[in-house]
């Protein structure tokens, strides 16, 4: 059986990077990149867990790097710019609220910090982050990337038919994605399928907002009272604007653009169908029902007040 799970795997991977329209498979957009990784979960086992996590994650930040070469730095910060002020509010008004509902609903403290940052900033870059800085245990990383994780795929389904269902622009439904989604990865994936505009604004937004990793792991120190902990800081991030300045700066040839841009549009359905295939029915089960609870109460509040100011500001 596990056999089996790795010639599925690797052919999977294959049509996703090769798809092969002569014979009726075309390329592999996001959302099916993400549910055929979560098909091949909950039917196979993962034979490659450990190559799979590390892989999904370093894909997914060359991959960003990459789609900055498809990116003019003046239009991609006016087109970004009215999403900056929320952004500051809504990081500093979701970690109060998921302290505050943590609390509440009596769930760890550190747990209840950990889904806050995750649903805050960038999901479970920031859980990585930020664990190391409260010392949280394998538990209690464990149950906050789970919940984040299953938020995050659900997110990649149902953002753009709401997104096309309320008419809103390219540059909208960038900033709401941006703000709203968790992961870079699937909000990267969802600004794709809605449009190019709309890509070019969420990835900027939520790298901005990823780099609030290093003020929030400050801060953390200092109400956790720990001086020793380790900051991850997101490097890639500075390789992403490089990237953007290079494109815009730099007379680059056509061929070379091209094949950036197609490594980061196969980089990131690849890093989809890894994330997808990492959940499993263990994992849901482990989450529990108030992590689960506070997750989704976090995602309703900023959805929607996210949404209504997007739709109230931005053209």
């Amino acid at each position: 059986m596990k056999s089996l799970s790795k010639v599925i795997y690797i052919l999977l991977i294959a049509l996703i990077i090769f798809p092969m329209p002569v014979i009726g498979l075309p390329n592999v957009t996001a959302p099916i990149a993400l549910l055929a990784g979560l098909v091949f979960a909950f039917s196979c086992e993962n034979p490659y867990p450990k190559f799979n996590k590390k892989t999904s994650k370093y894909l997914l930040q060359v991959a960003v790097v990459c789609l900055g070469f498809n990116m003019n730095v003046q239009e991609s910060l006016r087109s970004g710019a009215e999403g900056m002020m929320f952004t500051v509010v809504s990081v500093i008004g979701v970690m109060v609220l998921g302290v505050m509902l943590g609390y509440w609903l009596h769930i760890n403290r550190k747990t209840a910090y950990l889904i806050s940052s995750g649903t805050a900033i960038c999901g479970g870059s920031a859980i990585a982050a930020v664990g190391p800085v409260v010392k949280a245990d394998t538990d209690e990383m464990a149950v906050s990337l789970g919940v984040i994780f299953i938020l995050n795929s659900i997110a990649l389904f149902i953002f753009p038919p709401i997104g096309h269902m309320l008419d809103m622009s390219q540059t909208q439904f960038g900033t709401w994605a941006a703000i709203a989604i968790h992961d870079t990865s699937s909000v990267v994936g969802a600004g794709e399928v809605y449009g190019e505009l709309a890509l070019q604004t969420a990835t900027l937004i939520k790298l901005t907002r990823a780099l609030w990793i290093i003020p929030l792991a400050l801060a953390t120190m200092f109400i956790f009272r720990d001086k020793t902990g380790k900051i991850s800081i997101p490097w890639f991030i500075f390789l992403f604007v490089l990237a953007m300045i290079a494109n815009t700066y730099l007379p680059l040839p056509e061929w070379f653009t091209s094949t950036m841009v197609w490594i980061a549009r196969r980089g990131m359905v690849v890093t989809l169908f890894m994330i997808g295939a990492s959940l499993s029915l263990k994992m849901i089960r482990n989450v529990g029902i108030k992590p689960l609870l506070l997750a989704v109460a976090l995602w309703i509040v900023i959805s929607i007040s996210s949404l209504l100011v997007v739709q109230n500001t931005i053209v």
